[in-house]
């Protein structure tokens, strides 16, 4: 969901976030450059991580005993099961495709930085909240800019989990009436 004026919001009426039946998938205008402003927030619907997504992932691309086994998680640093940062930061981009709805898609050019600041466990509901911090238009390009990202992964609890910040290739709208 973003904040323009003909998208849905997934906050209910008193202003809390809204979860679960509350939140129905959307399909909001596409967005091009020039609709886009520094300082402009977007939020997602929430994500249920289960203990088989983490061991399952985890198995197949991160597989250390913390994030794969009950038993010897609770001997580690983080004394019980955890996700990897990388499965994280997979959901983060799965909220962040369903939640900024950009006309190109989201092409991604670098990541400045990746912070994991607690660690995901079975049963959180993560959601994402993403602001625009920079946008640089191309002088040699100006059907497009970069575009600076800042997305904070929260848990149910209202504690960050991760902090990304991330470089786009955003497009202009097409102009119908010009030929090519």
């Amino acid at each position: 969901m973003y904040n323009g004026t003909s998208a849905k919001d997934y906050f209910n009426h008193t202003g809390e976030y809204a979860s679960g039946s509350e939140v129905t998938d959307i399909i909001p205008d596409r967005l091009h450059l020039d609709a886009l402003k520094v300082g402009q927030v977007f939020h997602s619907h929430e994500y249920y991580v289960s203990a088989d997504e983490i061991r399952a992932f985890s198995s197949k691309y991160d597989p250390q005993p913390f994030h794969m086994d009950d038993e010897l998680a609770k001997d580690s640093i983080f004394n019980g099961l955890t996700a990897s940062g990388w499965l994280t930061v997979s959901i983060t981009m799965n909220l962040l495709v369903k939640s900024l709805p950009l006309a190109q898609g989201i092409i991604g050019t670098g990541v400045e930085k990746i912070n994991w600041h607690r660690p995901t466990r079975p049963g959180d509901r993560l959601r994402i909240s993403a602001t625009i911090t920079k946008i640089t238009r191309s002088p040699a390009r100006p059907d497009r800019a970069g575009v600076s990202i800042h997305i904070s992964t929260i848990g149910q609890d209202n504690k960050i989990r991760q902090e990304l910040v991330g470089n786009l290739l955003i497009l202009r709208e097409k102009d119908p009436s010009a030929t090519c």
